[in-house]
């Protein structure tokens, strides 16, 4: 029985805990991206980023991720009588977000309005929406990157990509004729293959003929086709020319479902919410995107605007983690003092945060690079050629180092599910895998070296700018400069080391001229100079680190 001294379940009240990090505009608070967008070409879009960055950031939407991630997607492969359906089926949750960044065109704004910039402003946007959910950002990547792929095969183009361009989400199962909206994903690796396409099986027969933007059957299977739930896929098949890429839609022209079978749903580490399968052509009806033997080549502009997403998607998993960390620290006293004021933690919070920095400055940098050379510039083609595969490498190495530390300075809190940070945790590895693995980033950067000697003089351009007011820099880039191309017989098992380099000499040039004058200098002084340990929070005594973590502290 309650009574004054002992009230029902009174015993003791929560204190010492931080609130939510919710209702905040991850857009807004994040002044590393806001820099960039403006700096980048994208200002015009500012608005728009910033009513994204809102909703990423609400109580809902927080919501809405949880939710997704917790009752993943279902494969169903039969309806009520029998007959084959192989759908995805996924929570409402899923559907509400997926319709949230359709309708802000993440997934096709620069195809829809291509001026410049517009590749910035796309980039910002879906960095502020991955906040959310990252599992979103399969089908909207693929749709986003199909379109200049699809485009090799113009009668292809003018039929599918006002379908891609619409603004509407329509998850129904349907002949897209249908639908007020399509998506598109991606099948390339095969069982016995993985990374070596051109071992694929599967083989593709032309049905009349042949030819560029013919139809064609595939027989055979795909061991990861991603977002299977999406419309239409590019995948690649043997013809009698050689692997072909081709366009195949889950309904054939004629209406009927086409003839494939989703075995199964993968198991993931992490990016749950969405759907990976595996699938069988059994005779499936498909379009030749390009000519036959030139599937690899076709596909690429496809994966390379993938590789883009996935560098923005590593800097988004960095920023974060840093503001969880910051705002749980600002939260939390220990010892009597709160843990973002402790001289430890301060070092902690600042080399988090100057990892997310750098990110976020060379992944909008490069997306300004894409913009340019849709423009025609050649030395922003030839400096995207190299740094899509360099801060895809080193980005996407770093975040999972990164997710783990943001992860502890949560504490045990930081280890419950309800924290977020397991997610975030488990997301991590994703975009180092997906798209070519770090191995795979560093020999196309030494294939660059080799067939695109230009790419890598413009890389040392963009360094250059930088290193002629910073001495570390100099010193930094005179030295990598001096290991290019070195051994012949030992570049390949240095390339790791080469890379890395040439990303911390790409994101160093880019703090000293438009990052924070404290956050150059400590990058340099830990990154180049070697003040450093083999953790994060090993930063010089010197730093700033009250300037640094400020900068970086989320606004609620």
């Amino acid at each position: 029985m309650a009574t004054a001294e002992h009230p029902t379940f009174g015993t003791h009240e929560v204190a010492n805990q931080p609130p939510p990090l919710v209702d905040y505009n991850v857009f807004e608070s994040d002044r590393p991206l806001v820099e960039a967008v403006a700096r980048e070409g994208a200002e015009w879009a500012r608005e728009r980023i910033a009513a994204v960055g809102a909703y990423a950031g609400s109580e809902q939407a927080q919501e809405l991720g949880r939710l997704a991630n917790e009752n993943g997607p279902k494969l169903r492969t039969h309806d009520r009588y029998g007959n084959r359906v192989d759908v995805p089926e996924f929570h409402p949750a899923w559907h509400e977000l997926m319709a949230v960044a359709v309708a802000n065109e993440l997934h096709c704004s620069p195809w829809k309005d291509p001026r410049p910039g517009a590749h910035v402003a796309r980039g910002a946007a879906f960095m502020c929406m991955s906040q959310a959910e990252a599992g979103i950002g399969c089908p909207i990547s693929m749709t986003y990157s199909v379109i200049p792929a699809l485009r090799t095969q113009p009668e292809l183009a003018a039929e599918w990509e006002p379908r891609f361009l619409s603004s509407t989400y329509d998850p129904a199962n349907a002949p897209v004729p249908e639908k007020a909206g399509a998506l598109a994903g991606m099948g390339m690796t095969e069982k016995q293959g993985g990374t070596d396409v051109r071992a694929n099986t599967t083989v593709a027969r032309p049905v009349d003929g042949g030819g560029p933007g013919a139809e064609y059957e595939l027989t055979g299977h795909k061991w990861f086709m991603s977002a299977p739930q999406c419309d239409a896929f590019l995948v690649l098949a043997q013809a009698d020319g050689g692997i072909s890429c081709f366009l195949f839609p889950r309904w054939t022209p004629d209406g009927e479902r086409n003839r494939f079978r989703l075995q199964r749903l993968k198991d993931k580490l992490g990016n749950r919410s969405n759907a990976s399968s595996e699938i069988e052509f059994d005779a499936a009806s498909a379009r030749l995107v390009g000519e036959e033997g030139a599937g690899v080549r076709t596909i690429i502009e496809m994966v390379n605007h993938t590789r883009l997403d996935c560098v923005l998607g590593g800097a988004t998993g960095m920023r974060a983690g840093v503001a969880q960390a910051i705002h749980h620290t600002a939260h939390r006293s220990v010892f009597g003092r709160e843990l973002v004021e402790q001289p430890l933690m301060r070092n902690v919070l600042a080399d988090l945060a100057i990892e997310s920095e750098a990110a976020t400055v060379s992944a909008l940098r490069l997306a300004r690079a894409y913009d340019e050379a849709i423009a025609g510039d050649a030395d922003a083609q030839n400096l995207k050629r190299v740094a899509n595969a360099v801060l895809k490498y080193w980005i996407c190495k770093r975040a999972v180092v990164h997710a783990g530390e943001a992860l502890e300075c949560l504490g045990g809190n930081g280890y419950v599910e309800e924290s977020g940070m397991p997610r975030l945790f488990r997301e991590s590895p994703l975009n180092s895998i997906w798209e070519g693995s770090g191995n795979v980033q560093c020999l196309d950067v030494l294939r660059a070296m080799v067939k695109s000697p230009a790419s890598v003089e413009a890389f040392f351009a963009e360094v250059s700018d930088g290193a002629a007011a910073e001495p570390r820099l100099q010193s930094f880039t005179a030295s990598l400069r001096d290991e290019l191309p070195g051994d012949l017989e030992t570049i390949e098992s240095r390339a790791r080391r080469l890379v890395e380099k040439m990303a911390l000499a790409l994101q160093a040039s880019l703090l000293v001229r438009y990052g924070d004058e404290a956050v150059a200098d400590a990058f340099c002084a830990s990154r180049l100079s070697g003040d450093w340990g083999q953790a994060f929070g090993t930063l010089p005594a010197g730093t700033d680190f009250g300037r640094i973590v400020e900068r970086h502290r989320p606004s609620v």
